[in-house]
């Protein structure tokens, strides 16, 4: 079995800083790393930054920086954020990096000896904003301004020399790759979208622009830089060394898992990109998940509204397992989310702070009084001990299927469950009342403290810092957190000490006024 995972956030296009969205898809991702490291994979995590176009040449100028400058300087903050988010990435790319640039020029070299690129002209509206091509009826007119219906963003009329890719060549090619492979886009909604959008019929691609100098040349012609989408999405090759196709990286995780991008690029990635990888002879990624916008009140953020989000704001205040676990749990995955500062504070003090952290504080006080501060040794199973035990044995291979089809909400709820589980086992057995019967007394703290190692291991994805601290419990470091273990019911050493922790989450004082 191939135990290989690629997976990609979106390269972030850094002509502001960060926000809530750019942190939402990379959580999100990193989560799904961090999973599949747990469950022995090899995984390559892969995010970065979009340098080229002419809106960051817009925006440098703006701020009196030559492009490169200012993409140094704004990049750095997404660097940053990748540390300030905890994710476990593996790489960072950017598109000025010359690894990048030999990669693109290379794939529009065989696009153009594949006869899949031509030299004409075009005419049309383009938004700098979005750096994409709108036709007519994607347009519509507002205060006598031309938006773009989906963004929102203006466009403008442009007429200028341009290289095509052959896009409507790959339309039929396109869908029947949709229908031989149903699992290349999620959720089922974007792929229902992508169909339709594709059987609307496809128009060539403008991929080059002569207007403007901040960009990749085109090998054969140093007047025209290549598309920023074109040049873009190659990324995720140019990150494994393509196209040096005997390269480790290059044969161990291409083609990639995943791409977790925002819906807003689904047509890029689930149109464009395959239609470029088909056209190259390139295996096509396995899939293409668009996720939901984070929204601020009712709208997508964007810099442009002035009403973005700051991530690194919530996490001063709250910390960042908070943020995390709020993100992963309230955000219906696929769908839109609101940040709500109520639901935040409230899922700190419901589940973090009194279904987890209490459980762990409690067990752990519990045991180090009751059974000399260590794994108890003498235990004797019943059937209810065994009953919550076996559920997560009986649980594991269809956590991995949901976790396979990005069912991220079946997996919260899981966890949500158990914890309101482990909480009522404990109290229900009451081991307090116990204490004439000292092996019934063991088994209920063991069987308690054994749901906290599974819990905390299935956890760690989602808030890593936190479910680490727990694990002090046990001296279970980073390295030992194996999700196969958690189908064990006699995991824990007997005999072994117990460590006090530190409370794990501090309960957050509402205003009730």
């Amino acid at each position: 079995m191939d135990k290989n995972f690629y997976i990609t956030t979106p390269i972030y296009y850094p002509s502001a800083k960060p926000h809530m969205g750019h942190a939402y898809s990379s959580i999100a991702a990193d989560f799904f790393a961090r999973f599949k490291i747990i469950d022995d994979y090899k995984v390559h995590f892969l995010t970065g930054t979009d340098e080229h176009g002419l809106k960051i040449q817009r925006s440098a100028e703006r701020a009196g920086e030559t492009p490169q400058k200012f993409c140094d300087e704004i990049s750095k903050t997404f660097r940053d954020l990748s540390d300030t988010l905890n994710l476990c990435n593996t790489d960072f790319i950017r598109t000025t990096e010359e690894r990048h640039k030999k990669t693109v020029q290379y794939l529009w070299s065989e696009l153009e000896k594949n006869d899949d690129i031509y030299l004409s002209n075009y005419s049309g509206w383009y938004s700098v904003s979005d750096e994409a091509f709108y036709s007519e009826d994607e347009i519509e007119e507002i205060d006598g301004k031309k938006i773009a219906i989906s963004s929102k963003s203006p466009v403008e009329w442009i007429e200028e020399e341009s290289y095509f890719f052959r896009l409507s060549k790959w339309e039929k090619p396109l869908l029947k790759y949709y229908e031989d492979n149903p699992d290349f886009i999620y959720p089922e909604s974007r792929r229902n979208e992508v169909i339709s959008f594709v059987k609307s019929g496809l128009k060539d691609l403008s991929v080059s622009r002569k207007s403007f100098s901040w960009g990749i040349p085109v090998p054969s012609n140093k007047n025209h830089v290549i598309y920023v989408w074109l040049d873009a999405l190659t990324n995720y090759l140019s990150a494994l060394n393509y196209p040096n196709k005997d390269d480790e990286l290059f044969k161990k995780f291409w083609p990639a898992s995943i791409h977790l991008i925002g819906k807003d690029i689904l047509r890029f990635h689930a149109v464009y990109w395959p239609a470029f990888l088909l056209a190259a002879k390139i295996e096509v990624p396995k899939r293409v998940y668009g996720h939901g916008w984070i929204l601020s009140g009712e709208e997508k953020m964007s810099k442009s509204k002035g009403n973005i989000l700051d991530p690194l704001e919530i996490i001063e205040e709250y910390g960042l397992d908070p943020l995390r676990y709020y993100l992963i749990k309230e955000v219906s995955f696929g769908n839109d989310g609101n940040i709500s500062q109520d639901r935040l504070e409230d899922c700190i003090n419901s589940d973090l702070a009194n279904n987890y952290g209490n459980l762990c504080q409690r067990v752990t006080a519990f045991a180090i009084k009751n059974c000399d501060g260590k794994i108890p040794s003498e235990i004797k199973f019943l059937d209810e001990d065994l009953f919550i035990l076996d559920k997560y044995k009986k649980n594991l291979d269809n956590i991995r299927s949901k976790i396979d089809h990005q069912n991220i909400n079946f997996y919260i709820d899981y966890i949500v469950n158990s914890l309101f589980e482990a909480n009522k086992y404990f109290n229900d057995q009451e081991p307090w009342k116990k204490k004439d019967d000292q092996i019934r007394l063991n088994t209920i703290v063991y069987t308690t403290l054994e749901i906290v190692r599974k819990i905390s291991f299935l956890l760690y994805p989602i808030i890593p810092e936190s479910s680490l601290k727990a694990l002090k419990i046990f001296d279970i470091n980073e390295d030992q957190i194996k999700l196969n273990s958690i189908s064990d019911n006699e995991y824990l050493n007997k005999g072994n000490n117990i460590n006090k922790i530190d409370i794990l989450f501090k309960k957050i004082e509402k205003n009730n006024d």
